[in-house]
């Protein structure tokens, strides 16, 4: 948040919660530096949460909570019982979310589509994958103007059961559930073969977030390409040893057609003598600007549309708007101005909605741009000057603090 969006190191803190550990080798590691016991689970996890958040919100009422790496279990549940209460964000769900909407939404545009009109399977429906769901489905809505269950029938889950469907629902998590499908729409088929699955569906868009290396093969991504002039395949697992595919096999499977984003960074791939920008679906491009947004306005909350918001203006900051071969997501290294751009259509939202709470917020939009950048914080060096002893201040002269120390 320091490096990417210019929060000062003084306002931010990191937090681990250690709730133990079921690795029998890290215990008994003299140099293991967590809490020696079994890993907490149910009540008493949750109740050590809910400490930890109250005591946030005493001693830091407007603060903005940046939740990573709570797992599948928990990561879903905890933010949906603490969104209502202040303003929080899940990265695993909402950030991943954010940016490959973003992405996707360059995409689109590209292929000369609405949103509204794709169909689109995850592969892989952990916490990352059904975030992506959320995202797209909130945008449908928002964008396309259909209803929740309009939206929610533009996307197909597959995990490792294969396509998620109404019969495995004792065994799908809450965040599957919306997505499962009528049994009847895939019984005269293998249901686990995601060839099969993509011949029925003929998706617009391919997302991985699986794990499963090699995933997207030849006959998976060819089978794509023979429904849709401009297959969109999104192999975003990381690190990239666990990518579904690799971009430059993807550009030759589909003969360069392919509109491609991944998880980890890649080059660029030159297919008959084009050069082709690899984007990266980097949640540092997005999640930084969503914090500012929230912090500079004091939001008491981040809504689906403050959310929506960034992802639009992540997205105006595409470079294949402007060039159909370069990459669907601006570098990483413009983060700065990426995350102001998004703090302020995040900052924008929230005035709107009538949930920031800051009275210095500029009425005229115009200013509001000025107005982020005065407050993002640089790390600059303060010019240093020699002075002699004698005339130096107590601070210069290290004679701060208690008596003894002077």
């Amino acid at each position: 948040m320091t490096l990417c969006a210019g929060i000062h190191p003084n306002r931010t803190l990191g937090v681990v919660l250690d709730c133990g550990t079921d690795n029998e080798h890290l215990l008994k590691d003299d140099l293991y530096l967590g809490l020696r016991q079994q890993r907490v689970r149910g009540e008493r996890y949750d109740k050590f949460v809910e400490s930890f958040v109250q005591s946030a919100k005493k001693n830091y009422p407007k603060a903005f909570l940046h939740f990573e790496d709570f797992g599948l279990t928990n990561a879903r549940r905890l933010l949906e019982i603490y969104r209502p209460q202040l303003p929080c964000f899940n990265d695993d769900i909402q950030g991943t979310g954010a940016v490959t909407l973003a992405a996707l939404m360059s995409a689109v545009w590209v292929c000369k589509m609405e949103l509204k009109d794709i169909r689109m399977i995850v592969y892989g429906a952990g916490s990352a994958g059904t975030g992506i769901a959320d995202q797209v489905r909130d945008a449908i809505m928002e964008i396309g103007k259909l209803e929740k269950s309009e939206a929610t029938e533009k996307i197909w889950l597959v995990d490792k059961p294969g396509i998620l469907i109404n019969s495995l629902s004792d065994s799908l998590t809450n965040g599957q559930k919306p997505y499962a499908r009528r049994d009847d729409e895939f019984q005269d088929m293998d249901h686990k073969s995601l060839v099969e699955v993509i011949r029925r569906v003929k998706p617009h868009v391919l997302i991985g977030t699986s794990t499963h290396k090699d995933g997207f093969t030849e006959e998976v991504v060819g089978e794509m390409a023979k429904h849709v002039e401009r297959p969109i395949v999104f192999p975003l697992s990381n690190p990239t040893k666990l990518v579904e595919a690799q971009p430059k096999d993807i550009f030759e499977w589909t003969k360069g057609k392919a509109l491609i984003a991944t998880g980890s960074p890649f080059e660029p791939v030159e297919f008959e003598g084009t050069e082709y920008v690899v984007a990266e679906c980097n949640n540092a491009i997005v999640y930084p600007g969503i914090g500012l947004g929230c912090v500079l306005s004091r939001a008491s909350t981040l809504s689906d549309s403050m959310l929506i918001a960034a992802v639009h203006a992540l997205a105006a900051q595409s470079p294949a708007l402007k060039d159909p071969n370069a990459g669907l997501l601006p570098d990483v290294g413009q983060v700065r101005d990426i995350s102001m751009k998004v703090a302020c259509a995040v900052i924008g939202q929230a005035v709107k909605e009538g949930v920031a709470t800051n009275e210095d917020i500029p009425t005229d939009e115009d200013q509001v741009e000025e107005w982020v950048k005065v407050q993002m914080w640089d790390p600059v060096y303060k010019q240093l000057k020699k002075v002699d002893r004698a005339t130096a201040s107590r601070d210069a002269r290290g004679q701060v603090g208690s008596k003894s120390s002077q």
